[in-house]
């Protein structure tokens, strides 16, 4: 599932030719081989990009406070269930089982509740993958135009290449310079009518 994301970046770059290509207004990067086939990790453009290690600490962040929370929640629950349980023999058969059914309830709420906190993290990571990769193409154009090449693949679809047509360093330090750490891209997507109208 990872690398499906990554590998819709290949489709998108595969056959756009170098006339289509946006000039970013900087000057030509001498540096960049001439070559009418290059290639790239997309995979390394996002993890070591100023945008994917953003996402990334960010990530881990809210994965470190998820856990603690649930650890705490199971704490607590835990002590209740034992505090209940001490209670059975002190109350009517009705009465234990009519509170067994509302712990039981609450568990199975707290459980939904924090497996949505979980799929809210992956969400966004993956949210943040398609924004860097709409972002990165006009930036990965210009390389290609740079280069005068007609297609960009993906290193891990390529069987054997040479390294001098592996572009994916430059292109790091380009986006770096194109799109910074993200945050600007992430906020205009996430406050478009589009991406509100999506919103449960």
């Amino acid at each position: 599932m990872r690398h499906r994301a990554f590998a819709c970046i290949a489709a998108l770059m595969i056959g756009a030719a170098p006339a289509t290509a946006q000039n970013l207004g900087g000057p030509l990067d001498t540096g960049l081989v001439q070559s009418p086939v290059l290639v790239v990790d997309f995979e390394t453009l996002y993890s070591q990009s100023d945008f994917g290690q953003r996402i990334q600490a960010d990530i881990e962040a809210d994965g470190l406070l998820l856990a603690t929370e649930n650890r705490q929640i199971e704490a607590d629950l835990n002590a209740e269930e034992r505090a209940l349980t001490a209670q059975r023999d002190t109350m009517a058969a009705d009465e234990f089982r009519v509170l067994a059914a509302a712990f039981d309830e609450k568990v199975q709420k707290m459980r939904r509740d924090q497996d949505a906190k979980a799929r809210a993290i992956t969400g966004r990571r993956e949210a943040a993958q398609r924004i860097f990769l709409t972002a990165a193409r006009p930036v990965l154009q210009d390389i290609m135009q740079q280069s005068n090449a007609a297609v960009m693949l993906e290193r891990r679809a390529v069987i054997l290449t040479s390294g001098a047509i592996d572009i994916t360093d430059n292109a790091i330090r380009q986006i770096n310079a194109s799109l910074g750490d993200g945050q600007a891209q992430e906020g205009a997507t996430a406050a478009s009518p589009s991406s509100q109208a999506q919103e449960p």
